[in-house]
């Protein structure tokens, strides 16, 4: 069986309230996006809750599209999870703990229908790395 659900964790030197805040508004997400590809918001604003929808500018292998995301998880910095038409999903769990948050980034692709090989070789090679990334751009985001 394949990888399908990938997931990272990190101590984050911030209030959970705090971190949510970053997460739940997607004009954000490029300050902390450890993948390259989001490049700007179009549509949509945060701070989001259940149902909103965002649109992306973003870019990936030399290519530049837009994509349109829907919360589907939401609980107030606690999770939040967007997925698009693709229905992959990315997802957020904070967790009080000593010296910050427990943050839980996972990439959850099981809920995709199809997905060619190339994808998949693509995807297990990049989203492990553009998690850790992620993760470690909050930490540095809110130690300073």
């Amino acid at each position: 069986m394949s990888k399908r659900l990938f997931t990272a964790s990190r101590v984050v030197p911030a209030a959970a309230e705090e971190i949510f805040a970053l997460l739940a508004d997607p004009a954000r997400h490029v300050e902390v996006d450890g993948s390259g590809t989001v490049q700007r918001l179009v549509a949509g604003r945060g701070p989001m809750s259940l149902g909103s929808e965002f649109t992306m500018v973003q870019k990936a292998f030399g290519v530049t599209y837009r994509i349109t995301s829907r919360v589907v998880e939401y609980e107030e910095n606690r999770r939040i999870a967007w997925c698009h038409l693709g229905r992959n999903l990315w997802r957020y769990e904070l967790e009080p703990t000593d010296g910050g948050t427990r943050v839980t980034e996972s990439a959850d692709y099981r809920p995709m229908r199809f997905q060619p090989f190339s994808m998949w070789l693509v995807r297990v090679r990049l989203i492990d790395d553009s998690l850790t990334t992620t993760l470690d751009n909050l930490v540095k985001r809110f130690a300073s």
